[in-house]
């Protein structure tokens, strides 16, 4: 784990949920195998997944409308890209920090899902690969 994160940071995001408001809404824990994104890839015949967020980056707390309107532009640039994607949040459970809306992104690669993440400033991504074992990738 490459990063310049603080370790209370890093354990902060690891003990974040990641909802994901799908048909049957789910929680995708930090390398925790969900059986509920094995559904999703299985409905969908895809074998890769990302959590991503343009809220508060590089976790600058910034007011809900600049989030909103970030995340908006996050939307937009997923419909442009013609992917498929399932609308979330990340929640901290113990309610220290506020919910961030995003978006789980169905069949990018790797690289893509970075590129995402860099590009709306985040500290970190959630990737998903096919064994539906979610993983943080630290891009700091």
């Amino acid at each position: 784990m490459n990063t310049t994160l603080s370790p209370d940071l890093i354990e902060a995001y690891k003990a974040t949920n990641f909802h994901v408001n799908s048909e049957t809404p789910f929680i995708l824990n930090i390398s925790v195998e969900s059986l509920a994104l094995k559904k999703i890839y299985d409905l969908h015949h895809v074998k890769t997944a990302a959590f991503i967020t343009a809220f508060n980056p590089f976790g600058e707390l910034l007011a809900i409308e600049e989030n909103v309107i970030r995340n908006t532009k996050l939307r937009d640039e997923l419909n442009n890209l013609d992917v498929k994607f399932i609308s979330g949040f990340g929640q901290d459970p113990l309610g220290q920090w506020p919910g961030e809306e995003s978006y789980l992104i169905l069949d990018l690669t790797i690289g893509m899902a970075k590129e995402l993440g860099i590009k709306y400033g985040q500290n970190a991504i959630v990737w998903c690969d096919a064994d539906a074992l979610p993983e943080l990738v630290f891009l700091v």
